[in-house]
């Protein structure tokens, strides 16, 4: 949740920011472990001394237009005093690497328009925009009026036969 309101410090309405549960965001990813959608959804974990430091979650892409050749990394944070430390990357390719054991060719993410930090570290591990993006609303304003992120795919192909023997 440190990694969130950091990130999202300018992206996201402060009023929105502040609302955060650690509570509920604890609920919802012991429910993701416990309960994944599908044997192919998968949580990672950046654990150093016992203590995590961050996390990954990765498994099909939900879009749309998405075809079964298709993974989804959903999350990727990592604590804000251990950024910059290589954690962010092991889990990144610990991701791919589970998109090429499932045999994908390609994973995707989305990610803030506005999140210049998080597209780079994207992009220079390979990943890049597919020309695809999405509105998401965030919040409402004191008019009624959507408050929305514009969130770009990157994509990054993956070698289906390196994650097989």
């Amino acid at each position: 949740m440190r990694s969130w309101q950091q990130r999202f410090t300018e992206i996201l309405p402060a009023s929105l920011l502040a609302q955060l549960d650690p509570r509920d965001l604890a609920m919802a990813r012991a429910s993701s472990i416990l309960n994944p959608p599908t044997p192919r959804h998968r949580v990672l974990v950046a654990v150093d001394d016992g203590v995590i430091l961050g996390y990954a979650a990765v498994g099909p892409s939900q879009d749309p237009d998405a075809d079964g050749n298709s993974g989804e990394l959903a999350s990727l944070e990592v604590h804000p005093d251990h950024q910059r430390s290589g954690h962010g990357s092991r889990l990144l390719n610990a991701a791919v690497e589970c998109a090429q054991a499932d045999g994908l060719a390609e994973i995707n993410v989305w990610c803030p328009l506005d999140d210049a930090v998080r597209r780079g570290f994207l992009q220079s591990a390979g990943w890049g925009p597919d020309s695809a993006y999405r509105d998401v609303v965030v919040d409402w304003d004191e008019n009624d009026v959507e408050q929305t992120v514009r969130e770009v795919r990157l994509v990054v192909a993956v070698d289906p036969s390196a994650g097989t023997a």
